[in-house]
């Protein structure tokens, strides 16, 4: 019997990365390139089209090349992106309108601020307050609390279509398409043969509605977007058509379209409800499988989709902290330490912080706090601070964020939690898992790869496309380098500690008059 292999094409914020994966996992083809960003004013955050598809088909070769077997011999592809990075094109051309406008990007902050302030976002809270006082239904839950954010496509889309003349023309004339970067790379992959995205993706664009399954049309309404420049929403496991054969050298099936949170969910085989996974990236995502109801959430989590698959769908509560990973390339840039791989060496150094407190708040702080104008910084410097109390107090503050939206989940999402996944690069550090375990008082598993994005998108399109067979195969292939356990002489060490740095976060908060 011929051996099956899957593709797995990863597209980040900083990386487009390409697995080529066997029946065992096993990878035997990779390739990565780093992704360009452009900066062309202050606030704007750009990927040029042209070089993304440069590189992600320069990935999809080279793994294929690297790995040394025919390309027929690949049956399926899965796809995992970033999300809510999107572009506009023309229906007939294909000519993209501007470049990709990423979800770091913040050009519509001042549409965000005014739109939150509105009269009509008010009345809309209030009335769906009154709506969920009488129905208790959680959709109106979610509604009394919306808040529009800069990393949610939605005024994002709605400053370019003010802003960019040709779109506004092509519009008028039926002649525009709209996508996130999944739905832009399956319409180049097949020669323009479909406009679909998958539940995951649409979920996070801000105008997908989890609780009906469908394009939000009061939103669409509110907004002014167009519905006939948005993409057919699909399962994330489907037929997809095929990549055309100039790519690699054959038409290979694509049977899955992830988004990078919810494939990272179904790579850690999260596949039942009250699973909890952490992704320590160059943020932090803290995902729950809600099962097959959405949930809503007053401190600042917010309901996604994970994927559907016929019939079966899974909501994930989402909350995020923006800045981890690159709260240790920055420390590295300033020089308090050579190497990242260095970090947990030397936090553990030491006995304590010293009394520092660190605040991790470049990109303000997020959930359950809610403060975007809060500055990052130390605080309790003495004359006895040295290197390695900085290292241990920021790697300290990352997990404090992780134990904040922890507690906040226990609080909105009524589950028995025992045990937490991790996944990133930053998971790689023992000194910030372990105390991830301590604090949470929960097992932290640590898998052999920390790729569980790319596992996610292979293990949803090789289910689709008969390589595997059902979850309780994947189960099997789930390999976990390492299981931390809690520490209770560590918590009982740590109260006065974090009690410490909630008082400096609370010093640090509405730094900023924006």
């Amino acid at each position: 019997m011929e051996s099956k292999y899957v593709l797995a094409l990863d597209v980040g914020t900083t990386t487009a990365r390409c697995f080529l994966l066997d029946q065992t996992t096993a990878v035997i083809g990779r390739a990565s390139h780093e992704i360009k960003h452009q900066y062309p004013q202050i606030g704007h955050d750009e990927i040029e089209p042209e070089e993304l598809w440069t590189k992600v088909v320069s990935v999809l070769r080279e793994a294929v090349t690297v790995a040394g077997i025919k390309p027929h011999q690949i049956a399926c592809i899965g796809i995992s992106t970033q999300r809510s990075t999107f572009i506009t094109w023309h229906r007939e051309t294909g000519k993209p309108f501007h470049n990709f406008i990423t979800w770091k990007d913040v050009r519509a902050d001042g549409l965000v601020r005014q739109w939150n302030d509105s009269l009509k976002m008010k009345g809309l809270r209030m009335g769906a307050f009154c709506c969920h006082a009488i129905s208790r239904s959680n959709r109106f839950l979610a509604g009394s609390v919306l808040k529009l954010m800069n990393s949610q496509v939605t005024l994002r889309l709605v400053w370019v279509l003010e802003n960019v003349e040709e779109l506004q023309k092509a519009v008028k004339c039926h002649d525009a398409m709209f996508g996130t970067i999944d739905t832009w790379l399956l319409y180049r992959l097949t020669g323009g043969r479909i406009h679909v995205t998958d539940v995951s993706n649409a979920s996070a664009t801000g105008f997908y509605d989890p609780f009906t399954m469908e394009w939000a049309n009061w939103c669409l309404r509110l907004f002014h977007i167009p519905s006939d420049i948005l993409p057919e929403v699909w399962d994330t496991a489907a037929d997809f058509g095929c990549i055309t054969s100039d790519i690699v050298g054959a038409a290979i099936p694509i049977c899955s379209v992830v988004a990078d949170q919810a494939g990272s969910l179904f790579g850690s085989c999260c596949f039942e409800k009250g699973d909890v996974k952490i992704t320590m990236g160059t943020g932090t995502f803290l995902n729950v499988n809600t099962g097959c109801k959405p949930q809503a959430s007053l401190a600042g989590l917010y309901p996604q989709i994970g994927w559907r698959l016929g019939d079966e769908i899974v909501f994930v509560m989402e909350g995020a902290s923006h800045d981890t990973g690159s709260l240790i390339k920055w420390a590295e840039q300033i020089g308090l330490l050579s190497d990242p791989s260095d970090s947990s060496d030397m936090a553990n150094s030491v006995q304590d912080s010293n009394g520092l407190c660190f605040i991790p708040a470049f990109s303000g702080i997020q959930a359950p706090v809610n403060n975007f104008q809060a500055a990052a910084g130390f605080i309790g410097i003495k004359p006895t601070t040295n290197r390695q109390h900085m290292v241990r107090a920021i790697l300290e503050s990352i997990v404090f964020r992780m134990l904040q939206l922890y507690e906040a989940l226990q609080r909105e999402v009524k589950n028995k939690y025992t045990s937490i996944r991790v996944d990133g690069g930053v998971s790689q550090n023992d000194f910030v898992v372990q105390l991830l375990a301590d604090l949470t008082g929960l097992k932290v598993e640590r898998p052999e790869s920390s790729e569980m994005t790319m596992l996610g998108a292979a293990f949803l399109a090789g289910l689709h496309g008969g390589v595997w067979q059902s979850k309780d195969e994947l189960r099997v292939l789930r390999k976990v380098d390492r299981v931390f356990e809690p520490r209770g002489h560590v918590y009982e060490e740590y109260d006065s500690i974090f009690t410490l740095w909630s008082q400096a976060l609370d010093r640090f908060l509405n730094w900023y008059d924006i």
